[in-house]
């Protein structure tokens, strides 16, 4: 396989991931639906997946420009994501080994939950690190123009649909609950891609 294509696909693959990782945007989409309908939730989704596409265009035209001008800072960047991926695996497993573990939902107030969407996507700043993370993987110093188009188009789509998709899905309480006592796979399972992915975000092309 192609090493851009390559690259690209891993990228994608832990920015995926990311969805079944639940966090404060997708605990505000959750609470939401649960509490003030579907169509609340998905206009609240849609701005946190926008929010996501915002941070993906800023951080691939900025880091690329930075890895054009300086070619050792694709190594600087390996090193702060592979350290983020590692402490998301950490919390993972340690997640995985808390048997009492819960799902707290709040619902985001007030109008507006478009914006308020965005405005809880964009001041997250583990949404930076994470894009460290991906744009490590998924750009070299001298990856094609069509990889990080490609990054930002597919993971701002992405982000759309899997936000929706919680919108959609969790305004159920026993989708909620089935969530609950699959947690510990789950967390066991991310866990596990998280420490590969840091292991391949040090080493690839090294």
């Amino acid at each position: 396989m192609n090493a851009d294509l390559a690259s690209l696909l891993l990228a994608v693959g832990i920015f995926s991931v990311g969805f079944v990782s639940i966090g404060p945007n997708i605990l505000a989409i959750i609470g939401t639906s649960m509490e003030r309908g579907r169509k609340s939730g998905v206009q609240l989704a849609l701005g946190v997946g926008v929010g996501s596409g915002i941070w993906a265009t800023l951080t691939v035209a900025g880091l690329t420009a930075l890895i054009a001008a300086y070619a050792h800072a694709i190594t600087i960047l390996k090193v702060l994501g592979a350290l983020y991926l590692i402490w998301l695996a950490f919390k993972a497993f340690r997640s995985a080994a808390t048997p009492e573990g819960k799902v707290v939902a709040r619902s985001a107030m007030g109008n507006r939950l478009f914006l308020q969407g965005m405005a809880i996507q964009m001041t997250n700043p583990k949404a930076a690190l994470h894009w460290i993370a991906i744009v490590g993987v998924g750009l070299g110093p001298n990856a094609p123009l069509w990889v990080g188009l490609t990054l930002m188009a597919s993971c701002t789509l992405m982000s759309v649909l899997g936000h929706l998709a919680y919108a959609v899905t969790f305004s159920t309480q026993p989708v909620v609950e089935f969530y609950r006592r699959s947690r510990r796979w789950i967390e066991a399972g991310l866990g596990v891609f998280f420490s590969f992915a840091a292991y391949k975000l040090a080493t690839y092309r090294s």
